[in-house]
């Protein structure tokens, strides 16, 4: 009885129009089933029109369709019963739209019928049908290859979905389009069928898509991007792919296909020498662009227009009056040695490049400031000249050569690690470092300080360079076992510096041979060593963002019977896949947390692992958004059941995670930290804090800092680390950057990642290097540091001041029309700063700029069709 009653409401739901469409329908349907076959062809004509002139709302399923469904059935069966002619065909047509309909009982019917019925205009049948076969189009490429079919049976497959590729182009659409040939795995496909209209929104889309994708495909897609560029002559775009990609082969491809645009050139040599990536020429100019030639100059031209360029003392840093008064310098609490070491560290991180202070580059000799420090205090403070000389070569050379023939062993390998530092990330014709370093005064002094500060300076000086005269120099070095362990582990770091991601096999095979030989001779004393993690380290550099390419070393350490092979495999690991998003690589890294190890006394270095597995999601996840937010949750869980040995490391892993990216709810969490129980957990996350903030003067992080100066004044080597923080945050005077993503954050800089590890593997235990007697270690973030400026330069290179709109960087991959890329903007005269997440943008179209995104030093060039108001 309800049934009927429900029939009987269905039937006065439908309007009196309705109602007729649906007579009209059913009657069409009996024609087609009729036996005279003259009534077959309007009859199908009729359907058709009914369905692509029916309309609907968003959500509702179009009247003819839902008329037409309860028919299906017995249309398929008049289908099979039809003979072949052009009915028939008509008939597969109509059938693969209604196809749609039984979509959710896991069907194909409109692929199906669609591959029955070729139709050159599939688009008349509207968006959504046309995404509806698409869909179905993945899911019978996913049946058919889970069943191992031959690729040649897929053909007909690609063919249609290569031609539903013009329709998505044609109707903004591209997403769809990139998604359907993801699907069937043939991405390379798509740059024929792209204009001026439409290459940019799909290469957008695409790079977005690079860190959710597996190897190959990742590859993949950047390749096909990296064509289209090239295709469209955007070379700074392509150049920026050829880079992710570290092929050095095509890089010079892209650089050379410039031509003779110079102006091109000199762009495209700012952005190779940002990355440390060495090419050549024999245009004087472009090769002054490629060696960073003139960064020295367009830093202090920032400051000029900043008027930064007065030296800060540390006091102006401490702002000790802001403090209780028990905390001042001269309190008592904190020796005079180590009060002077913490100020010989924010001098030189708060004036770093200026070159100029009022402790180092003193006229007076006899008051300079080396001579009040004590011991190694010495090395950190002859090195400091380097870094506030740091990329003006000639002039620092100068600074430090009084220091270089000084009788006190201490202040001349300071002077020799100097050289490194005011070298690094620049390249010059005279090759001073591997002049002056490679004499026997320093790499070949019995002194051990003065030799391995030598070793150390030849790393830095050469970082990222790939010099084969450098690792003739110290791979003799790391192979010779029965030098010490902290001269071999500091050559293979230099070595891994200078090779970064590199994946050098004669390196690699070196320190392997050398884990080996050590093993062997049953050298327990060496291996345990606390500079051994350097070796470890320096292994791991060369495979930097390699991804696969580190599996055959990952293999060769598991027949290494050693607790030490173990935690080296797990830094490969992680820097293998650096900046990638990896998942299974950050899942395998957090089980590796999760092991609870009974550590017997004297095997400290047996749970190393751990430590650099809490680093390695770090790592992985910081070249994505949704991965930092879940490495940051997973950080509170390992803070709350970890081990100590990853309690420590945590504020470290959460340092590199946000580097000079100072959001709120990381540095509140650090400073929690801060006060922990654990002491060592405590001065990590103070250090982490100065990482943060790195170069920035956040005013909330420098409260924090002070407040944290007077909560440990009680503890020397607590306020120490406070200092250190302080000098870090306002590195620069503010105007420096640790993060190692570049480029609109589309590229890692591998040489930043090397420097940044290299000081947090000697923080993982701070007490035996930072706070001991390896305090320089600290130096090593020189490669990770680069103004944060934008500065606009004229074709002949010349200074040209524009006015640019400064703002937050909006996400606009996939959105249709012309979205805008920044919000919140404010209009600046070049040059400017510009922090984490902000971007920047031309105020008018006077000037056309050749970089991609304005960012670092952009060229700019009159616009032909600018017309004045």
């Amino acid at each position: 009885m309800r049934k009927g009653k429900r029939m009987i409401n269905l039937r006065k739901e439908l309007s009196e129009e309705d109602q007729q469409l649906k007579s009209e329908l059913e009657m069409l349907v009996e024609r087609l089933k009729e036996n005279n076959a003259e009534l077959y062809k309007p009859a199908l004509e009729a359907i058709k029109n009914f369905i692509r002139t029916a309309t609907s709302s968003m959500t509702a399923v179009p009247k003819p369709l839902k008329f037409l469904r309860p028919h299906y059935p017995s249309l398929t069966e008049l289908y099979e019963n039809w003979a072949a002619r052009e009915e028939k065909f008509a008939l597969a047509d109509v059938l693969s739209v209604l196809g749609m309909t039984y979509a959710d009982e896991g069907r194909t019917e409109s692929l199906k019928y669609r591959l029955l019925a070729p139709s050159p205009d599939l688009g008349g049948w509207g968006h959504e049908y046309v995404r509806h076969l698409a869909l179905e189009i993945g899911t019978e490429y996913e049946k058919r290859s889970e069943k191992d079919e031959d690729v040649k049976a897929s053909k007909d497959l690609k063919d249609l979905a290569l031609s539903l590729i013009p329709f998505f182009l044609s109707h903004n659409a591209e997403a769809d389009a990139v998604d359907l040939l993801a699907e069937l795995e043939m991405i390379e496909e798509i740059p024929p069928f792209l204009d001026e209209n439409t290459y940019q929104r799909v290469c957008l889309y695409m790079v977005s898509m690079v860190n959710l994708l597996a190897p190959p495909e990742d590859v993949a897609f950047l390749r096909t991007a990296h064509t289209i560029y090239r295709q469209h002559n955007k070379l700074t775009q392509a150049m920026t792919i050829a880079i992710r990609l570290h092929d050095l082969d095509l890089i010079e491809e892209d650089f050379e296909a410039a031509g003779e645009d110079r102006s091109m050139k000199k762009q495209l040599s700012f952005l190779v020498a940002r990355q440390h990536i060495c090419l050549k020429s024999d245009d004087g100019e472009i090769l002054e662009c490629l060696s960073n030639s003139h960064l020295s100059d367009h830093y202090l031209a920032l400051g000029k227009e900043l008027n930064i360029l007065e030296p800060k003392t540390p006091d102006d840093i401490y702002k000790s009056y802001l403090e209780n008064a028990r905390t001042g310098p001269g309190s008592g609490n904190m020796d005079s040695a180590r009060h002077n070491l913490a100020s010989t560290f924010v001098n030189a991180f708060v004036n770093a490049g200026f070159c100029k202070d009022t402790y180092m580059l003193v006229e007076d000799e006899a008051k300079s400031w080396v001579y009040k420090n004590k011991d190694q205090g010495m090395i950190s403070a002859a090195a400091s000249i380097g870094m506030l000389m740091q990329w003006n070569v000639e002039a620092g050379l100068q600074a430090i050569d009084r220091y270089m023939y000084a009788d006190d062993p201490q202040i001349k390998a300071g002077a020799a690690f100097g050289i490194g530092l005011l070298n690094s990330g620049v390249r010059s014709d005279a090759d001073p470092a591997m002049a002056l370093l490679c004499e026997p005064m320093y790499l070949e002094n019995d002194n051990p300080n003065i030799r391995k500060c030598a070793i150390m300076g030849l790393g830095l000086a050469y970082v990222g360079s790939g010099r084969a005269d450098v690792m003739d120099l110290l791979l003799p070095i790391v192979s010779d076992t029965s030098l010490t362990m902290e001269l071999s582990a500091m050559a293979a770091l230099s070595l891994g510096l200078c090779f970064v991601g590199s994946s050098n096999g004669d390196i690699s095979l070196a320190i392997l041979q050398v884990f080996m030989e050590r093993v062997e001779n049953n050298e327990e004393a060496q291996l345990k060593d606390k500079w051994s993690r350097f070796l470890a380290l320096g292994l791991a550099l060369l495979f930097v963002g390699r991804q696969e390419e580190a599996d055959t070393t990952l293999e060769t350490l598991k027949a290494i019977d050693h607790p030490i092979a173990k935690h080296t495999s797990v830094l490969v690991d992680a820097c293998a896949y650096a900046g990638t998003g990896n998942v299974l690589k950050f899942q395998s890294m957090l089980h590796l947390c999760h092991d609870h190890l009974e550590v017997e006394e004297g095997k400290e270095g047996a749970d190393l692992y751990q430590t650099y597995a809490v680093l390695g999601l770090a790592l992985i996840a910081m070249g994505e958004d949704i991965g930092s937010e879940m490495a940051l949750r997973q950080f509170g869980h390992l803070m709350h059941y970890g081990e100590p040995v990853i309690r420590k490391s945590v504020p470290l892993a959460m340092g590199l995670l946000s580097a000079s990216n100072p959001q709120m709810k990381v540095y509140d969490t650090l400073s929690r930290y801060s006060h922990d129980n654990d002491i060592d957990v405590a001065m990590n996350a103070i250090l982490a804090m100065g990482l943060v903030g790195a170069g920035t003067n956040n005013a909330r992080l420098a409260q924090l800092l002070r407040q944290l100066a007077s909560y440990y004044h009680r503890d020397m080597n607590s306020v120490f680390m406070v200092r250190i923080a302080q000098g870090l945050l306002h590195m620069g005077k503010g105007t420096l950057s640790v993060n190692p993503f570049h480029s609109d954050r589309q590229v890692l800089s591998k040489v930043a990642v090397a420097g940044l590890l290299t000081v947090l593997i000697s923080s993982i235990d701070a007490k035996s290097f930072i706070l001991e007697n390896s305090h320089y270690l600290l130096y090593f973030l020189a490669p990770a540091m680069h103004p944060r400026f934008l500065m606009t330069l004229d074709e002949n290179l010349k200074p040209l001041p524009v006015n640019v709109r400064v703002g937050q960087a909006v996400d606009v991959v996939g959105q249709a029309g012309r979205p805008k890329t920044i919000t919140g903007w404010q209009t600046q005269s070049t040059p400017v700063l510009l922090s984490y997440g902000e971007r920047a943008e031309l105020e008018s179209d006077e000037y056309i700029s050749l970089m991609n995104n304005l960012e670092g030093i952009a060229i700019l060039k009159k616009n032909p069709n600018f017309q004045r108001d």
